[in-house]
């Protein structure tokens, strides 16, 4: 008899530690539900909620609400940005039979500051490094005052940034619907030509070359040498394509950050982002984003080496040497990316 209330008791709470647990995922799911359908209904945030600091207002008012005549342009071209994400999501999600639920563990690339209440989701190879700088002197409270004296290895160090992961259920829910969310994209193949030529021809680049340019080298080339298959140094760009498009890789698991979709990244059919800036349109875009912030007159988003920069020229020469079926098959791939942000089929691709 003993025993038997001892199991009894012991089922209860293993039966209570599994309704917490279901509990705390359900309401996360209701908020990225929610979340999908509430930039179509373009409602104003602050109508009757606030959301701020007491006496003052923060990004998301000075987004939906200027006050600066400056920022009134601004916020009409945003706003169309976010309705082209929303459209493409409405038309993915009606052709898709997939169904997906975002846990805590997909919201490691959104960057939170808590002083400025403000989210962003990088992106590698559209400005991060400079992003994670200017987040690290926003949210390091005077210890940094120029972006550019932070060395870029320190800027992509975990821990020198919070995401937002690392909170709970309920904390996650009320800054996803009360901070400022924003992200910042680039034409995808120009970022994926970027990523090869970043990630395989530099030789600094050795823990990449170890890691995937092994790997791609000993499936895609024949008669390789020991070198090459010990090293993985010179990855040619259509081993690089071929590995992207392979059934297998996609087994691995998910791409890497580097050449993964904006979509899988930072999930906009999940998560409502109220900015959408982009890589052609840079500092023009970063410095809005101060300016709402309220420190565009002390913070400036640092500039960058234009010479050195993949462009969509040098992106046409790279696609040139791949196959009619390898571009059909990587645009395939970042289809969405280019439908949700905007930008047109590149001219050079052979899709007939």
């Amino acid at each position: 008899m003993k025993q038997t209330l001892s199991e009894l008791m012991r089922m209860s709470r293993i039966c209570r530690m599994v309704f917490a647990t279901c509990l705390g995922s359900f309401i996360l799911v209701i908020f990225y539900f929610q979340s999908m359908f509430q930039p179509v209904m373009r409602r104003n945030p602050f109508v009757v909620e606030g959301c701020c600091r007491k006496g003052s207002r923060n990004a998301l008012q000075e987004l939906y609400n200027p006050t600066q005549p400056e920022l009134s342009g601004a916020a009409v071209l945003h706003q169309a940005r976010r309705d082209q994400v929303v459209d493409a999501c409405r038309v993915y999600s009606a052709s898709s039979r997939k169904r997906r639920v975002l846990t805590p563990g997909d919201l490691k690339h959104l960057v939170v500051d808590e002083d400025h209440e403000l989210i962003y989701c990088y992106v590698p190879k559209v400005a991060c490094t400079n992003w994670k700088r200017v987040m690290m002197v926003l949210t390091g409270r005077g210890k940094y005052s120029d972006p550019m004296d932070i060395p870029s290895n320190e800027a992509h160090i975990p821990s020198n940034l919070k995401t937002l992961n690392q909170y709970s259920i309920a904390e996650i829910n009320h800054r996803l619907k009360n901070y400022l969310k924003f992200l910042f994209v680039r034409e995808p193949f120009e970022r994926l030509v970027s990523a090869y030529r970043n990630k395989f021809t530099l030789k600094y680049n050795s823990s990449f070359h170890k890691r995937f340019g092994t790997r791609i080298i000993r499936r895609y080339r024949k008669n390789a040498t020991q070198d090459a298959l010990l090293n993985g140094a010179d990855v040619k760009f259509k081993e690089f394509a071929e590995y992207l498009v392979d059934p297998a890789t996609q087994r691995d698991g998910p791409l890497n950050e580097h050449w993964q979709t904006v979509y899988q990244l930072c999930h906009p059919c999940h998560i409502h982002y109220d900015l959408v800036g982009k890589y052609d349109t840079l500092e023009e875009d970063a410095n809005y984003v101060l300016r709402l912030v309220g420190v565009g007159d002390s913070l400036r988003f640092p500039s960058y080496a234009k010479s050195t920069r993949t462009t969509d020229a040098m992106t046409a020469q790279f696609f040139s040497n791949i196959s009619t079926q390898q571009q059909i098959q990587l645009y395939q791939l970042y289809k969405l990316d280019f439908h949700m942000f905007n930008y047109t089929t590149p001219s050079y691709l052979r899709l007939d």
